[in-house]
């Protein structure tokens, strides 16, 4: 036995199985430190037990089966003459010191990460792939990672030497090309199989939550957090009983235009009624790619950056109080389509299962309008195509744009004024039968702010004003050629950012960071004014809905602002893992551990700490109540 066992490592399949065995080892021995960790907090019975130890086992395996891929593929297509020359065996000890160096560093990753979280790698881990900068500066700061670079690595090249003998006999016996697509065409059966018949719920299998989290493996858990783009509410966030949550939201979302249309505890469904007839003009939503309310001379700018919306504003419906729901576009997008709160972790713009969700372009369509989401770069970009075209909206997108007609593009898509060139063909098609309601997203004022040579004064490429310039430019432009078209005088244009520059500050949720701008504007039709009241991004949607003195069935969770009562006001604000809530109280942020902070806000400083309750009931309501929403269907 002993022998057949050795045969196996005569040739390089053997080096696939040194791989796993090495990835599960390592796994198990981490296993069992997490384990010892977390004594205390562990249910030691012997189906948890045997649960951690045989379903943590099943978790190794799928995980190195799948981590194994690069290493398969290329022990698979290196030609026979190339593994067999001795400077290789070289290349295969540098391919293993590099392995148990990831894997060695993967387990002390896992440690930190349980220290902070207790659990395995999640979209909070997801989230620090994506702040890398912030999230390198902290660890720098918190643990020795010079050191612990050092030792892994000397640790890696020890265990290597010791593996010495092992990888050096990989090339006894020849393996032909032949035999090694067998074996590859059979490993491919084994990873689609388990792509289809696993997910990171398997492990789930305990009332105790630290069970579960060391029965599964945090490098599948990180892949599949990834893929899944969540953060579960339930399990990181401070809750309440669900019908409790629901029972609080359906009081705050009780206002004088609208009436629940059934009893069901989990429901939000509402009548909107008003009286008179219906304004079935068409509309143009803007939402412009970065753009901070402090870029408009209107809240202080100097630079005369906005010309055109800054002399937009004096003849529109100008909101002043509007904070926008994340830092990202499928934050705004979300926030504007479907007009809910922040749920943690992705944007639901690009999660599974977000098709036939109840949305502003639902509503419109039930009113006889022509729905379309005009984008000027390639719309596959964030799953962007894919959530507008499966939630009412018809998608247009830089692939209907000819070459002949761009005079200018990068990276993320055509100038600005070649996407309204594009929304301007579009009315004129749309309008003739049925009015149109077009969302249209920008993309200039974004890395690397280049745009067409003589628009503005400013050079292209020379940074965030310039960028900022020329989309004011451009939209100017197409405000002013609308207005020489027949629909314009039956049109509402609103122009509203996606959500600012930049969100960093000096604390983790700088209120002034979410600030954006909206104008309404539609002479004859919309009457120019200021709107002062606190507000979300939520609630643009229902405002303009109320606008256009639409009834319909909601199930929105924003507010018409023009029926609200005085006083209820709020607005969301968030990043990937911090739900923030704000009202005329203060400042709530929710955070993973079920960690819970509560703010008075004062103009021009620091937030200081304060005890709120009741507003912090409110927002575990609001945030809670919308991704059981969403993970239960209930907004389809």
């Amino acid at each position: 036995m002993k022998h057949r066992v050795a045969k196996v490592f005569e040739n390089r399949a053997g080096l696939f199985v040194l791989f796993m065995f090495l990835l599960i080892t390592i796994s198990f021995f981490v296993r069992m430190l997490l384990l010892i960790k977390s004594a205390g907090e562990v249910d030691f019975t012997i189906q948890n037990i045997l649960g951690i130890i045989f379903i943590g086992l099943l978790s190794d395996l799928i995980t190195a089966a799948y981590a194994s891929i690069p290493l398969t593929l290329y022990l698979w297509l290196i030609p026979e003459r190339i593994f067999r020359r001795p400077g290789h065996q070289y290349t295969l000890f540098m391919i293993f010191i590099f392995i148990v160096f990831s894997l060695l560093f993967n387990g002390i990753a896992e440690w930190l990460f349980w220290d902070e979280f207790s659990a395995r790698f999640n979209f909070i881990a997801v989230d620090y792939l994506v702040y890398t900068t912030e999230v390198v500066g902290n660890i720098n700061q918190s643990y020795p990672i010079g050191l612990l670079i050092t030792i892994t690595t000397l640790i890696s090249g020890l265990v290597v030497y010791l593996l010495y003998s092992t990888i050096k006999r990989s090339d006894n016996v020849y393996l032909s090309f032949k035999r090694r697509s067998l074996f590859m065409g059979f490993y491919a059966l084994i990873i689609v199989s388990i792509f289809f018949a696993f997910n990171n719920k398997y492990h789930r299998f305990s009332d105790n939550a630290y069970v579960n989290e060391l029965a599964g493996n945090g490098l599948y858990e990180l892949f599949s957090a990834y893929r899944h783009n969540e953060l579960d509410y339930e399990q990181f966030y401070k809750g309440t009983a669900a019908k409790t949550a629901f029972s609080n939201l359906r009081q705050l979302l009780k206002t004088p235009e609208a009436e629940f249309t059934s009893a069901d505890p989990f429901s939000i469904e509402r009548t909107i009624t008003h009286t008179g007839a219906e304004r079935n003009f068409n509309v143009v939503l803007i939402s412009v790619e970065s753009f901070s309310a402090d870029f408009m001379a209107h809240f202080g700018n100097k630079k005369g950056i906005t010309p055109f919306l800054d002399s937009l504003a004096d003849h529109s419906l100008l909101f002043t109080n509007l904070y926008a729901t994340g830092t990202r576009t499928v934050r705004g997008l979300e926030a504007l389509s479907l007009c809910i709160p922040p749920t943690p972790g992705q944007s639901i713009v690009r999660r599974p299962n977000n098709e036939n969700l109840f949305s502003l372009g639902q509503v419109f369509k039930s009113k006889g309008y022509k729905t379309e989401y005009i984008y000027g770069g390639y719309g596959y970009f964030d799953n962007m195509n894919y959530f507008f075209a499966n939630n009412n909206y018809d998608v247009v997108d830089r692939t209907a744009i000819p070459d002949k007609d761009i005079d200018y593009e990068n990276i993320w898509g055509v100038a600005d004024e070649n996407l309204f060139d594009l929304t301007l063909k579009q009315l004129d098609s749309g309008t003739v039968t049925q009015p149109v309601f077009a969302h249209v997203m920008t993309t200039s004022n974004h890395r690397p702010f280049t745009y067409p040579e003589g628009r503005i004064d400013i050079p292209s490429h020379t940074g965030r004003k310039g960028a900022v310039k020329y989309t004011d430019y451009a939209i100017g432009k197409f405000i002013k050629e609308a207005s020489a078209h027949a629909w314009f005088k039956n049109t509402i244009f609103i122009v509203v950012a996606d959500h600012c520059a930049s969100s960093a500050g000096k604390t983790e949720m700088p209120v002034s960071k979410y600030h954006i701008p909206m104008l309404i504007y539609s002479p004859g039709n919309i009457e120019p004014g200021v709107m002062s009241r606190l507000m979300s991004q939520i609630d643009v949607g229902p405002t303009l809905l109320g606008l256009l003195n639409f009834s319909y069935t909601s199930k929105f969770f924003g507010y018409d602002m023009f029926m609200l009562e005085a006083g209820r006001e709020r607005a969301f604000i968030s990043t990937y893992q911090s739900l923030g809530y704000m009202s005329n109280q203060g400042l709530i942020i929710l955070s993973p551990q079920f960690k819970t902070e509560s703010f008075k806000l004062l103009a021009g400083k620091d937030p200081i700490p304060f005890d709120n309750r009741q507003q912090e009931q409110e927002a575990i309501a609001w945030y809670q109540t919308s991704s059981y929403s969403f993970k239960h269907g209930l907004l389809k």
